[in-house]
Protein backbone atom coordinates (compact mmCIF):
# COMPACT_ATOMS: atom_id res chain seq x y z
CA UNK A 1 0.00 0.00 0.00
CA UNK A 2 1.32 3.48 -0.78
CA UNK A 3 2.26 5.59 2.21
CA UNK A 4 -0.14 8.34 1.13
CA UNK A 5 -3.15 9.28 -0.94
CA UNK A 6 -4.43 12.74 -1.73
CA UNK A 7 -7.51 14.66 -2.71
CA UNK A 8 -8.38 18.30 -3.28
CA UNK A 9 -11.06 20.13 -1.32
CA UNK A 10 -11.52 23.61 -2.72
CA UNK A 11 -8.04 25.16 -2.79
CA UNK A 12 -6.71 22.75 -0.15
CA UNK A 13 -4.81 19.54 -0.82
CA UNK A 14 -5.50 16.84 1.77
CA UNK A 15 -2.70 14.29 1.98
CA UNK A 16 -3.68 11.15 3.91
CA UNK A 17 -0.68 9.37 5.42
CA UNK A 18 -1.21 5.61 5.70
CA UNK A 19 0.50 2.88 7.67
CA UNK A 20 4.10 3.45 8.63
CA UNK A 21 5.97 6.59 7.66
CA UNK A 22 9.60 5.64 8.05
CA UNK A 23 12.92 5.49 6.25
CA UNK A 24 11.44 3.13 3.64
CA UNK A 25 8.44 5.28 2.73
CA UNK A 26 10.17 8.64 3.24
CA UNK A 27 11.59 9.09 -0.30
CA UNK A 28 8.20 8.92 -2.05
CA UNK A 29 6.50 11.07 0.58
CA UNK A 30 9.33 13.61 0.49
CA UNK A 31 9.11 13.91 -3.30
CA UNK A 32 5.35 14.41 -3.19
CA UNK A 33 5.53 16.99 -0.40
CA UNK A 34 8.24 18.86 -2.30
CA UNK A 35 5.92 19.07 -5.30
CA UNK A 36 2.94 20.14 -3.19
CA UNK A 37 4.93 22.83 -1.35
CA UNK A 38 6.73 24.28 -4.40
CA UNK A 39 4.10 26.89 -5.22
CA UNK A 40 3.59 30.10 -3.25
CA UNK A 41 0.59 30.04 -0.95
CA UNK A 42 0.13 26.25 -0.92
CA UNK A 43 -2.62 25.10 1.43
CA UNK A 44 -1.95 21.57 2.65
CA UNK A 45 -3.53 19.31 5.27
CA UNK A 46 -1.58 16.22 6.33
CA UNK A 47 -4.18 13.79 7.68
CA UNK A 48 -2.22 11.53 10.00
CA UNK A 49 -5.23 9.64 11.38
CA UNK A 50 -4.75 6.57 9.12
CA UNK A 51 -1.05 6.45 10.08
CA UNK A 52 0.10 3.76 12.52
CA UNK A 53 3.76 4.78 13.01
CA UNK A 54 6.19 7.59 12.23
CA UNK A 55 9.92 7.63 12.86
CA UNK A 56 12.47 10.44 12.76
CA UNK A 57 12.72 10.23 8.94
CA UNK A 58 8.97 10.88 8.70
CA UNK A 59 9.13 13.73 11.20
CA UNK A 60 12.02 15.26 9.27
CA UNK A 61 9.93 15.21 6.07
CA UNK A 62 7.03 16.96 7.82
CA UNK A 63 9.35 19.58 9.32
CA UNK A 64 10.88 20.25 5.91
CA UNK A 65 7.42 20.59 4.36
CA UNK A 66 6.42 23.05 7.08
CA UNK A 67 9.53 25.15 6.46
CA UNK A 68 8.93 25.17 2.70
CA UNK A 69 5.27 26.16 3.08
CA UNK A 70 6.06 28.88 5.59
CA UNK A 71 8.80 30.34 3.35
CA UNK A 72 6.24 30.58 0.55
CA UNK A 73 3.48 32.13 2.71
CA UNK A 74 1.38 28.97 2.61
CA UNK A 75 -0.20 26.80 5.26
CA UNK A 76 0.39 23.24 6.52
CA UNK A 77 -2.02 21.71 9.01
CA UNK A 78 -1.74 18.32 10.70
CA UNK A 79 -4.75 16.21 11.64
CA UNK A 80 -4.26 13.39 14.11
CA UNK A 81 -6.00 11.36 16.77
CA UNK A 82 -4.60 10.53 20.19
CA UNK A 83 -4.71 6.74 20.68
CA UNK A 84 -7.24 5.30 23.15
CA UNK A 85 -4.32 4.19 25.31
CA UNK A 86 -3.81 7.83 26.24
CA UNK A 87 -0.37 7.97 24.69
CA UNK A 88 0.58 11.36 23.38
CA UNK A 89 3.47 13.27 21.89
CA UNK A 90 4.75 16.11 24.03
CA UNK A 91 6.59 18.66 21.90
CA UNK A 92 7.36 21.06 24.75
CA UNK A 93 11.04 21.56 25.60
Amino acid sequence: MPSHTERTVGDTTVLELHGEIDILTEPALSARLDALTASPGADLVADMRPMSFIDCAGLRVLCRARNRVEARQGRLRLTLTVPASGASCDTRT
